[in-house]
């Protein structure tokens, strides 16, 4: 896996260049929204999250404006074909505290229940690693299938739900970063 290597050690960059065996993730780009748009239009991506009609052009676009102004949104593509399969996100980084949020995650249904989400994660957690003693998740209760991803990449539940209603997943990076 590769890593960006131009990173400063004080300055935590939402938006790296990150690369694995099977996915590339990159800075999402306002000319990204029609190919992100085909994957996203799909409604059984979003039957078990809280925006369940995601999928709809009005929707997609209200998100897609959202992920550009957060500063953190990322591009998921597939190495060996090069289409586009997703997003993903960090949020809310609290320098302070230590942590940052992973989230907004979607992935095209033909990538699902193999190697990439596993994949997107590890990326990314290793890049937090790197500034940050905490990834936090954030997941709505309904929404089972992104909760069991979680706990497979090492996430535990908080016992209480969030202000908002949704399950808190913490995942501490401090171990990833004494290995590097």
């Amino acid at each position: 896996m590769k890593f960006d290597i131009d990173q400063s050690r004080d300055s935590f960059n939402l938006q790296p260049l990150l690369e694995g065996a099977n996915i590339e993730v990159r800075p999402l780009r306002q000319d990204d929204q029609e190919s992100l748009y085909s994957v996203a239009s799909d409604p059984l991506i979003w039957e078990q999250h809280p925006v369940s009609n995601r999928h709809t052009r009005e929707e997609f676009n209200k998100y897609f404006s959202e992920s550009l102004a957060s500063g953190g949104a990322l591009l998921v593509i597939d190495t060996h074909t090069r289409a586009v399969i997703g997003s993903s996100r960090y949020y809310g980084y609290d320098e302070e505290r230590s942590e940052v949020e992973i989230g907004w995650t979607f992935l095209a249904r033909s990538h699902w229940g193999g190697k990439y989400n596993g994949e997107l994660k590890q990326l990314m957690l290793n890049h937090a690693s790197k500034f940050v003693d905490t990834v936090i998740f954030y997941i709505g209760p309904e929404n089972k299938r992104s909760q069991r991803a979680v706990e497979k990449i090492g996430g535990v539940q908080d016992p209480e739900l969030d202000n908002q209603g949704r399950a808190v997943f913490r995942i501490p990076t401090s171990a990833r970063r004494n290995q590097a």
